[in-house]
C-alpha cells in the first residue's frame, strides 16, 4: 500500500465537565470511596479542543475528516450549526450512543477507557486513523509518512522493562505493600495500562508510549475483539479508571508489534507541559523554542484547566495566534 493513497481520519475525545447536567449525572454515579473533586476536576476544560482541531486543519491537511466524541455535547466553536457548516465542513460530533451501539448498559462512562476502546466503531471511520486527546495539537507541518508508511503504523516509543523487573520499582512495590497502600498499588496508570496489554499479549518487555498522536488501524481492533470479546468487555464495563483496565493504544501497537506490521520511531517528538507552576518567563521561552525546534511536531498541554489565570491568558494567546 502506497502511503500517499492512504486515507485518514482524525478522531478526539472530549468532555466539557462544566456542563451542569453531566455534572449533575456525574455526582449520582461518583462511589462514596472516590474523591468527587478529584473525578470532576478529571473532566475540566478550557476550550483548548478548539485549537487542537485548528492545528490538525492548518498542519495536517491530508486528513480527510475529523471526529469529535463526546457525550451528546457539542464544542462552543461548533455550536452555530449553519457557521460550523461553512468553516469546519468535515468536523463531526459523535455521541458515546453511536459507538456504544450494543453496550448501552455501560452507559454513561465518566471513564476515557471504554470510549478509546470502541473508537474503531464510529461510522465511516477510515482505516487508518489518528486518535488525540483535546489537549494534543500539532506544532508544525505533518505529512502522512509521519504517522503511516506503505500503511505500517509509525510507533513512537521504546522498549522498557516492566515495573517487576526494575529493581527501584520493587523497592517502591515493597514500600507500599509495607504500609498497606493497597489503593496505589491497584491504582490505574498510563504506563501501568500499557504494561497490563502487553503481559495479556505474552510480551516480556513492552513499548512505552507518551502523549503523542496515535497512528491506529480499525481492523485491528475489529479482528481482534471478535476472537477475545471479553477483553473488550474488561475495559468499558468501568464507568470510573480501574487497574484492570489497559491502554488502548497499548493494545492496538503491541498486535501490530506482533504481526511485524509497523515502524519504530524512538524520538517522540513531543513537547509536554503539565506543570504550570513555573514562571511565566520560563513558560514564554519553552513555547518559542517548541515553535523554533523543527524536530518537534506534537505539543502536548495536559491540566491546562490548573494552570493560573495569568499564564493561561497568555497560552490561549498563543494558541489563537498560531492556529486562528
Amino acid at each position: 500500500m502506497k502511503t500517499k493513497s492512504i486515507i485518514i481520519d482524525v478522531v478526539f475525545t472530549w468532555v466539557d465537565g462544566k456542563d451542569e447536567k453531566y455534572r449533575d449525572k456525574l455526582l449520582n454515579y461518583i462511589p462514596k470511596e472516590k474523591s468527587k473533586n478529584n473525578e470532576v476536576r478529571a473532566l475540566s476544560q478550557v476550550h483548548e479542543i478548539e485549537y487542537a482541531v485548528k492545528s490538525i486543519i492548518k498542519h495536517a491537511k491530508f486528513v480527510r475528516n475529523i471526529f469529535i466524541v463526546t457525550a451528546d455535547q457539542i464544542p462552543d466553536f461548533l455550536k452555530d450549526k449553519e457557521e460550523a457548516s461553512k468553516k469546519y465542513p468535515n468536523v463531526f460530533v459523535i455521541s458515546h450512543d453511536v459507538i456504544f451501539e450494543g453496550y448501552h448498559q455501560y452507559l454513561p462512562t465518566f471513564n476515557c477507557l471504554p470510549i478509546e476502546s470502541l473508537l474503531y466503531k464510529i461510522p465511516e471511520l477510515s482505516e487508518h486513523f489518528l486518535y488525540a486527546n483535546d489537549d494534543f495539537f500539532l506544532l508544525r507541518e505533518a505529512k502522512i509518512s509521519d504517522f503511516f508508511i506503505d500503511g505500517k503504523p509509525v510507533i513512537r516509543g521504546e522498549w522498557t522493562s516492566f515495573y517487576e523487573d526494575i529493581w527501584y520499582k520493587k523497592v517502591q512495590s515493597g514500600f507500599y505493600n509495607l504500609i498497606r497502600k493497597e489503593d496505589k498499588i491497584k491504582k490505574w496508570g498510563f504506563k501501568k495500562g500499557q504494561q497490563t496489554i502487553a503481559k495479556t499479549l505474552g510480551f516480556k518487555k513492552y513499548v512505552r508510549l507518551d502523549h503523542t498522536i496515535a497512528p491506529l488501524k480499525k481492523s485491528t481492533y475489529d479482528n481482534f475483539y471478535k476472537k477475545f470479546p471479553e477483553l473488550l468487555d474488561v475495559n468499558i464495563k468501568h464507568k470510573f479508571r480501574h487497574h484492570e483496565q489497559y491502554t488502548n493504544q497499548s493494545l492496538a501497537n503491541h498486535l501490530e508489534i506482533q504481526k511485524n506490521n509497523y515502524i519504530l520511531k524512538e524520538d517522540y517528538q513531543l513537547v509536554y507541559f503539565q506543570n504550570y507552576n513555573k514562571p511565566l518567563w520560563w513558560l514564554k521561552n519553552r513555547l518559542k523554542k517548541a515553535e523554533k525546534d523543527k524536530s518537534k511536531l506534537f505539543l502536548c498541554m495536559q491540566g491546562l484547566d490548573l494552570c493560573p489565570q495569568e499564564k493561561l491568558i497568555y497560552i490561549k494567546n498563543w494558541l489563537s495566534n498560531k492556529y486562528d
